[in-house]
C-alpha cells in the first residue's frame, strides 16, 4: 500500500516571492528579545508590499538593534556604520541611488546618545526613509547600562538608580519636524507591522519608535520597557490599517467606532478607527500634547502619532535626474565646458 502525499502550497504575494523570500539568517539575539519580534514584523510587512528584496536597502550602526538587519531580507543590499553614523550612511546611498527603498534599524544608544545629532539633522531634512528605533532603555549590547530613553529612578543590577530624566524618541522627532512619528510595542506585531507598511509608503523620514524589551537586562516589572509594563500601561490611539494606494476619500469628522482615512503622498491609505481619544495624527500640536500626556500619567501611547505628507521630501528639494546618480556614466555626470564657463562667471 503506498501513502499518498500532497503537495504543499506555498502562498506567492503579487511579485511572485514566498514569505520565505523576505528572511534573514537565524538570529543570535537572546530569546525572547522584542528586536526578534520587529524583524518578524518587517518580514511580513515586505511580503505583503510585494517590495523586491534588491529593491531595499538596509542601515544600521552598533548595539543589538543594529545585529537586526542580518534577521531579515538577506537578498537586499546592506551597510553597518559606525556607532551614531547610520543616518549619514544613509543619507549618502539614498542620494546615490533615489530608485531604492531605504530602512535604518537603530537603537536608543545608537540614536538618542552618541547619534543624537545624526538623527535630528536625518529627521529635518526628511530623507525619504524608514527609521525604526529599538528601544529598550539599556546598552544590552555591553551588558545592561542605562540608556538615555531610560526612566528617571530605575533601579537595575549593578548600575544602581538612574538620576537623569529620559529623552523621548517621538518627542525629539517632532522637535526637529519630523514629518511621520509613531511609536508602538514589540509585543504588539499587528500594529507594529501595520506602521512599518505605513511607513515605507511615506514620502519622508518615517520615525518609528518601537519600544523592545531587553529580557537579559531591562525586563523588570517596573520598567517602561518591559514586556509587563507595556501590556498592562499601552494606550492605543487608534486602530490602524494600512490600505495599498487607491482613489483618495476624504472624511471630514468621525465618530467613536468610526473610520477615517489618512492618505499619504503615494495615494496610499492609513485607516484609523477611532477608540476611546479623539485623535487627528495631522495635527501636531495635539501630537506633542498627547506624547506630554503620556509622560504625565504614566501611558505608553502607540499608534500613529504624527504625518504631515505633503512636506517636501529632500528628494524634492534638489534638482536630481530621474535617473539615478550612481547609474550615470562619467559622460552624464560631468558638466560640458559651457557649463563649467558660466559657473566660473558667476563667480566673477
Amino acid at each position: 500500500m503506498t501513502e499518498t502525499i500532497t503537495p504543499t502550497t506555498t502562498q506567492l504575494n503579487l511579485v511572485g516571492m514566498s514569505k520565505a523570500d523576505y528572511r534573514g539568517a537565524s538570529s543570535t539575539l537572546c530569546q525572547g528579545c522584542g528586536h526578534n519580534g520587529i524583524a518578524a514584523q518587517i518580514v511580513a510587512a515586505c511580503y505583503e508590499l510585494n517590495l523586491i528584496p534588491e529593491d531595499v536597502v538596509k542601515f544600521s550602526g552598533i548595539g543589538c538593534s543594529s545585529k537586526s538587519p542580518t534577521y531579515f531580507m538577506s537578498r537586499s543590499f546592506s551597510f553597518n556604520g559606525l556607532h551614531g553614523r547610520m543616518p549619514s550612511l544613509a543619507e549618502g546611498s539614498l542620494f546615490a541611488d533615489t530608485s531604492l527603498k531605504g530602512i535604518g534599524l537603530s537603537g536608543d544608544g545608537d540614536s538618542a546618545s552618541i547619534g543624537m545629532g545624526q538623527f535630528k539633522h536625518i529627521v529635518r531634512r526628511n530623507l525619504p526613509m524608514v527609521y525604526i528605533v529599538e528601544n529598550n532603555g539599556v546598552y544590552g549590547l555591553t551588558k545592561g547600562q542605562f540608556s538615555a530613553t531610560a526612566e528617571k529612578g530605575l533601579s537595575i543590577k549593578k548600575q544602581g538608580k538612574n538620576p537623569y530624566l529620559p529623552v523621548d524618541i517621538a518627542m525629539e522627532a517632532l522637535a526637529a519636524n519630523a514629518s511621520f512619528v509613531a511609536r508602538s510595542f514589540a509585543g504588539d506585531p499587528r500594529q507594529v507591522k501595520e506602521l512599518i507598511k505605513a511607513a515605507f509608503s511615506h514620502s519622508g523620514t518615517a520615525v518609528l519608535d518601537i519600544i523592545s524589551p531587553c529580557v537579559t537586562f531591562g525586563n523588570h516589572e517596573d520598567s517602561l520597557h518591559s514586556y509587563a509594563f507595556g501590556k498592562e500601561h499601552e494606550v492605543p490611539l487608534h486602530e490602524i490599517n494600512f490600505v495599498p494606494a487607491r482613489e483618495e476619500i476624504t472624511v471630514e469628522d468621525f465618530e467613536e467606532g468610526t473610520e477615517r482615512d489618512v492618505t499619504l503622498h503615494d495615494g496610499s491609505t492609513i485607516v484609523l478607527k477611532k477608540l476611546e481619544t479623539d485623535y487627528d495624527p495631522s495635527n501636531k500640536f495635539e501630537a506633542l500634547r498627547v506624547l506630554e500626556e503620556g509622560n504625565q500619567k504614566n501611558w505608553l501611547v502607540t499608534g500613529l502619532i504624527y504625518v504631515d505628507p505633503d512636506v517636501p521630501s529632500m528628494f524634492d528639494m534638489y534638482n536630481l535626474p530621474d535617473k539615478a546618480l550612481n547609474r550615470m556614466k562619467e559622460s552624464e555626470l560631468r558638466p560640458d565646458q559651457n557649463s563649467l564657463k558660466k559657473i566660473n562667471a558667476s563667480f566673477a
